[in-house]
Formats: C-alpha cells, structure tokens, sequence
C-alpha cells in the first residue's frame, strides 16, 4: 500500500491524470481523441453498411447473418462494453489510486485468467447449442425457406467474435485507465475493414457469398485483440492469466458487473425484443432495422459513446477520492455537451430521414421501397437518439460511484415498457395493413430509451443538483417525436406507405433513375442538374 503521494509516481508515465478536479478543456482533449478514431471507425462501417446494401439488400441472407452477428454483439454488450467496463474500469480505477503498480497487475493477471475462462466455456457452449440461440432470438426463421439453417451456420463462426472481442474491451480498459485512449477507439476500424474485404473481394467466390461475411467476422476478433497487444506492453501491462476467483478485486468487479449485465445492457434487450418480433414479420424486416439502426448510430458512437468512455475513468477517480464537487462537474458538463449535439442530430435525422437513406444505401439490389421502409424506421429511432446519449452518461456514473441497483431498476420498467409497446405496435400495424409495421418497433426501443434517461436523471442527485439540461433534452424528445409524426403525416401517413409501389409523376429524366419518389427530392423538367429541392 501506498501513500497518496506516492501513488502517480507507482504508475507509467503518461498516465499522471489527477484524480480530483479535471478542466473541460482536458475532457474535450481526450473525447476528440476517442472521437477522432470513432469518427473513422464510424465512416468506415457506413462504408460498410452501403457494401452490405449493394451486394445483399434486404434479403433472406443479409436477415440470416445479422441474427448470426447479432448474438455475440448483443452477448458483447454485456460483458465486454457494458457490464464488464462498469464493473472493471472502477475497480482498477482504485487500485492505481490506492495500490502500487505490482498490486495492479496482479489484479489485472487475476481478471484475465478468470474473466478469459468464463468466456471460453460460454463460447464453447454458444457453438455447439447455435440451433438453439437461432430458433430463440429469431423464432421466425423456423421454416422452408432456409434462413433458419444459413443462420445456424453462420452463427458457428461469429459466435467465437465473442471471446475475442470481449479480451479486447479488457485490454482497452486498462489502456483507458492509463490514460491511452486512442488504441481502443481505433480498434473498431479493423472489424470493419475486414468485412468490407469479406463482402467484397470473398463473397463472390463462394458458392453462399454470405458465409463470407461468417468468416470475416472471425478473423476480424482475433485481429483486434492481437492489435492491443504490442501498446500493453508498452506501459508494462500484459497481463500473465491467471486464475483468481477468490481475488478481492475480481471479487468486487463480479458484484458490480453482475446486476450491470442487465443495467447497463437495457437498450441492447430492447433491439432483442424488436429483432425476435421483427423475425415474424417477414422477410427482410431485420435488414430494414439494421439500416436505420445504423444511421441513428453514427451520431451515437460518434459523440455520445466516446464521451461516455472518456469521462467514466474520471467519474471513478473523483468517486473514489470523495471528491463530490468535482464528480458532479464532470456529469454536469457531459450532460450539456450532450445536449448540444444529440438534440440537433436527432431532428436532422427525423427531417432529412428520407433523401439520407437515398444518398447513402439506394443502388444495386437496394431498391425503392427498402428506402422508404427504412427512412420510416430512422425517423422512429431518430426520436429515441437524445434518450440513448443521455443514458450513455447517467448510467457510467451510477456504477462509478459503485451503485448498480438504481440502473437495473429503472432498466426493469424500460424493458417492460418496450415489450408492451413493441407487442401492441407490431400487432396493431400488422392488423391494419400498415407495409411498415417494423417502425413501430423502433418507436418502441425509442420510447423506451427516453422514459430510461428521464429515470436515471430523476434518481441521481449529482445530475439534478447542478443541471437542467437533462430536462431541457427530454422535453426536445418529446418535440422530435412531434416532427416525426408530422413528417409522415405530410408524406402522406399509412397511405403513402400502405401502397409501396406508387409510382411518381414529378421526377423526369435520369433524376428518377437517381433518386426514387420516397426520398422526398422532386425536381423540374430539365432533369437533377437544376429546379431540384428537397422536400422538408
């Protein structure tokens, strides 16, 4: 044990952060780090995104491969970028606080050998019961038309994803602790790299193209974890496995990480939800998702997520030091800092919903209708985008402060509210004959997220002491999903979209073969190069 004065001199040079007070300036410095990498990562899965959306549309195979990828993300989320982090980063927050440097490895070498054996065995299991895990998370796919088998298939080699994966969010926790941001915000861009390979230059080559997408998510996992390898040696971190069940400190981060699993993960049940009701109805609804998804999480992973990644190291620092002021600073900072850019981010995606989905996925097998199902879907998501920011910061600071009840409780009612609202939205859309019943999924999930942040705000006192952002943000919630219902009403409601197939009369020359009539781009009689405008 150490004193406090001596405890930055038992760490590695670079990683003299002080513990107490931290200045926004230093916070905006290391989120435009993490920002900057995750800014790559993001225009390089968006470049993803379009390869998927040429190459396999809304399809029976892209369906089938993402439930395959969707169980060990959804499983990722859990234990490696949700609960895990919470319980992990807090805890070694502590020891490098509290402990000397040899103490700290051997709680990380305690960690990794225990942590890492857990996670083969679960792995181990995921391949061998895949039929099972297929048939649960997408019910929809038991039948003749093969998405059930190519999905069982797939799942054989993504599933392993999750092992890897989940080694590389360790590693990159104890480079975040160290102050070293910037290796884990890149890490992401070597998935999506491989994949693009994959879809591109593999898939045609085999007799099932999308069992190239299977592989490529495989070697993509072993990538990642060995690129962290050379930056933990570095700062004399490696960790040498070992089994520490009984470890006080793996036994602190089992207690955190435990209730965390579900708390921290609510959003992530709520996507399952949607994706088991979305399997029932039809071929292509997933993919639909996916899309928008994508879209809504580009401003998302781009601000929102690393700046919860950022301040959760500082949040622990100044929990575990007692330094209340300064915790609620910090919190009180992200907070508007959210609130400058997710209220923005979320009406532009809700009025621009339909020409962004046609500039980006619209060619190749993608066609028409797919736009406008998913600029529909966006636009339900889009209302839920300052819900979902908002919990990426008020839930991190719960666990920093070591308190995992509150998130899981109010994480409870999110799930039910999500459940009865997906249940009743897909039932009574489908009654009516709405083409577009997956939307209502997303409001579900959307909904959800916004009822999620307003709860964690109410409960936490460091947030409500010192902010009103947090209800300034949720009343613009409530405001983007007014445009919303207001954007469909003026496209024209169930109608426009009960008749998938209506056919426009304003669109002329080569700009109907470029833009299709549900991006809400209309131009004159002299084609796309001019009189054109786009419909707000």
């Amino acid at each position: 044990m150490t004193t406090e004065k001596e405890a930055p001199d038992a760490a590695p040079a670079g990683a003299g952060i002080h513990p107490g007070r931290v200045s926004g300036q230093r916070l905006i410095a290391k989120t435009s780090v993490v920002s900057g990498m995750t800014l790559l990562s993001r225009v390089l899965g968006l470049v993803r995104d379009v390869v998927f959306a040429r190459f396999f549309g809304a399809s029976l195979v892209m369906d089938a491969f993402l439930v395959a990828n969707r169980i060990p993300n959804m499983l990722r989320r859990f234990f490696a970028e949700g609960a895990f982090s919470q319980g992990f980063v807090p805890v070694m927050a502590r020891y490098r606080e509290r402990h000397d440097h040899e103490e700290a490895r051997e709680f990380v070498d305690a960690v990794a050998g225990t942590f890492g054996l857990i996670l083969f065995l679960v792995t181990l299991a995921g391949v061998v019961a895949a039929p099972l895990l297929v048939a649960v998370v997408a019910p929809g796919f038991i039948g003749e038309d093969g998405r059930f088998d190519l999905a069982t298939l797939m799942l054989r080699f993504t599933f392993p994803y999750l092992f890897f994966v989940s080694l590389t969010a360790f590693a990159g926790g104890i480079l975040n602790t160290y102050g070293r941001f910037g290796v884990p915000a890149f890490t992401p861009v070597i998935l999506n790299v491989v994949l693009i390979a994959g879809a591109v230059w593999v898939s045609p080559g085999l007799e099932e193209p999308g069992m190239a997408l299977a592989y490529a998510v495989f070697v993509a996992g072993l990538c990642q974890l060995l690129f962290q390898v050379p930056f933990l040696m570095r700062i004399h971190a490696l960790p040498r496995p070992k089994w520490g069940l009984q470890h006080e400190g793996v036994r602190r981060v089992t207690r955190l990480m435990l209730p965390a699993i579900f708390g921290s993960s609510v959003a992530q049940i709520n996507v399952l939800v949607g994706g088991i009701i979305a399997s029932m109805l039809g071929v292509g609804k997933i993919s639909l998702l996916y899309y928008s998804d994508r879209l809504m999480e580009f401003p998302l992973g781009l601000f929102g997520i690393a700046l919860a990644t950022v301040t959760l190291p500082y949040l622990a620092r100044q929990a575990a030091n007692n330094s209340h002021d300064e915790f609620s600073d910090t919190l009180d900072w992200s907070m508007k800092l959210v609130f400058l850019i997710a209220v923005p981010a979320a009406i532009g995606l809700i009025v621009l919903a339909g020409p962004l989905v046609t500039t980006i996925f619209y060619g190749g097998v993608f066609t028409g209708d797919d736009v406008r199902m998913t600029a529909l879907a966006l636009q339900a998501f889009a209302v839920g985008l300052i819900g979902f920011s908002y919990v990426k910061i008020l839930a991190p600071a719960y666990f920093a402060r070591e308190d995992t009840k509150t998130p899981v409780r109010i994480g409870l009612i999110a799930l039910a509210v999500n459940f009865l609202l997906s249940v009743s939205l897909a039932w009574y859309l489908t009654r009516i004959g709405f083409a577009g019943s997956h939307a209502g999924l997303a409001l579900a999930v959307s909904v959800a997220a916004v009822l999620n942040a307003f709860l964690l705000y109410r409960a936490d006192p460091h947030g409500r002491r010192k902010s009103r952002h947090g209800r300034c943000a949720l009343r613009a919630a409530a405001a983007a999903g007014l445009v919303a219902g207001q954007r469909n009403v003026r496209a024209g409601g169930l109608a426009c979209v009960r008749d998938s197939r209506r056919s426009s009369s304003v669109l002329r020359g080569h700009a109907h073969r470029r833009f299709p009539p549900e991006a809400g781009v209309t131009c004159g009689s002299r084609g796309i190069s001019k009189n054109c405008r786009i419909r707000i």
